[in-house]
């Protein structure tokens, strides 16, 4: 037991004071607007997503930055998706914007690629064939309300700081009781894997994005090979993000307090669903990964609520020790999701389930039904 918790404690010392401070909430001080502004595209793949392109037209049709196009690369809906896209720019188009809304409906998935980053592709070389003077390049999820100063503070942070790509983490849906158990959790775990502070320096090679609000630069996309050059892969955000950033002049990745997530997740299977679609993507396919993670999950957030209630002398205190360290580190993320403080509580029973999560997605790999989304599986 001691042996266990001094472990448990050196992890949590180690996470709390010198992981790049990851779960420090960091206010983006926005930089200086450039002189110029430069053409940004947005490309938006969807596929089925009536429910909320909606409010994802509109919010961009809203942007105080009118040197904007739209292109929405409809991935083979069966839904009112284009409809309802073409009526919210029509209700949205107004003489103060140059906005434009282009559907584009993409070629059937070859082998090898997996869906949206297809349904990206199609945009990059179908879309942008006839717009040379292209600057940048916005993906936007399509489900997505962007708040108004989105692109504009995304550009900024890109000419100003010379960063080839940049990137928002939005705020996801935090109201039903599945979600307040589940969704800080879920940025709070990405805040680890990936803290922001060092996928944002220059000199450390960690590299990370959110796919929901990602801006490039024409000429790094150009310089990678494009989204070839990652086409199989189904964490595209994190994959691409490491590509620009292993040749070009540095990325950056915050919190977004003005966007959100319209996608609800009413039920908690809903939610292990999405996990359990790439947590053994990012293990790599690896059952010795696996293995080594559901080990690390259970010392680091299972042991030590366990050692402080069953445990006894030394071993009990810096099991309490650790368990406070987790508690306190979480707090800042609960409170960005305005939830009450007990909620912080419940990251160990949280991490349980992202544990099941996990295990799901390797037997659905190894099932043949890994990376399933929307009735569709990713070829290889």
């Amino acid at each position: 037991m001691v042996a266990l918790a001094t472990l448990t404690l050196l992890i949590w010392l180690y996470l709390t004071f010198a992981n790049g401070y990851f779960w420090k909430i960091d206010r983006d001080n926005h930089t200086k607007a450039p002189d110029i502004r430069p053409l940004v595209i947005v490309i938006i793949p969807a596929r089925d997503e009536a429910e909320n392109i909606g409010q994802t037209i509109t919010s961009l049709f809203g942007q105080n930055y009118s040197e904007l196009q739209i292109i929405l690369v409809d991935d083979h809906s069966s839904d009112d998706t284009v409809n309802i896209a073409l009526q919210a720019a029509s209700d949205s188009n107004t003489d103060t914007n140059n906005i434009t809304l282009n559907i584009l409906k993409a070629d059937p998935l070859p082998d090898g690629w997996s869906g949206k980053v297809w349904a990206m592709h199609q945009g990059v070389t179908r879309g942008l064939a006839s717009i040379p003077e292209t600057e940048f390049v916005l993906f936007s999820d399509a489900d997505i309300t962007h708040g108004p100063t989105v692109v504009r503070d995304l550009v900024n942070r890109c000419s100003c700081d010379n960063h080839d790509m940049a990137s928002y983490m939005v705020r996801l849906s935090c109201e039903t009781f599945a979600e307040r158990l589940m969704i800080p959790a879920f940025v709070y775990f990405f805040r680890m894997l990936y803290p922001f502070r060092k996928v944002n320096a220059r000199n450390c090679k960690l590299a990370g994005a959110a796919g929901g609000t990602i801006l490039i630069k024409r000429s790094a996309l150009d310089r990678i090979g494009g989204l070839e050059s990652i086409k199989s892969e189904l964490i595209d955000d994190c994959s691409l993000a490491a590509k620009v950033k292993a040749g070009g002049q540095g990325i950056w990745l915050g919190l977004s307090y003005e966007s959100r997530s319209s996608r609800l997740y009413n039920h908690l299977g809903e939610i292990i669903s999405m996990i359990a679609r790439t947590a053994f993507t990012q293990l790599r396919y690896s059952w010795l990964q696996l293995t080594g993670c559901v080990a690390g999950l259970g010392v680091t957030f299972i042991a030590p609520p366990l050692l402080s209630v069953f445990g006894n002398g030394p071993a009990k205190w810096m099991a309490i020790t650790a368990w406070l360290l987790m508690t306190t580190t979480y707090i800042p993320m609960v409170a960005f999701y305005r939830q009450k403080i007990p909620w912080a509580l419940l990251l160990p029973l949280t991490a349980v389930i992202y544990l099941y999560a996990t295990i799901l997605s390797a037997i659905r790999h190894a099932r043949g039904i890994g990376g399933l989304w929307k009735g569709r599986i990713k070829t290889i």
